[in-house]
């Protein structure tokens, strides 16, 4: 599945088209490599995303084609969630 579809469905992210816009800025990694929107996710992949003042890292479980509000978390597992603090600029 790609990614940018995948974090959609598991509801990360509302739209497609937002996640292919911060996909193209150079924020999500996959196994620590910059990605494209097309990159294809696969179950055990480490995925890393910065949302906000929120740092992601998640790992995949599954990729369900179709799921709910209630089961969109089941897809993943937050293995960290870090805020990140903007630099007082003086």
């Amino acid at each position: 599945m790609r990614i940018d579809k995948y974090l959609k469905l598991t509801r990360l992210v509302k739209r497609r088209m937002v996640a292919k816009e911060i996909i193209e800025d150079g924020v999500i990694y996959i196994n620590n490599h910059k990605v494209k929107p097309s990159k294809e996710v696969k179950i055990g992949d480490i995925v890393k995303l910065t949302l906000g003042q929120h740092q992601l890292t998640i790992k995949v479980l599954a990729l369900n084609t179709v799921t709910t509000k209630a089961n969109a978390e089941e897809m993943y597992e937050i293995i960290e969630d870090k805020v990140i603090t903007p630099i007082d600029e003086a």
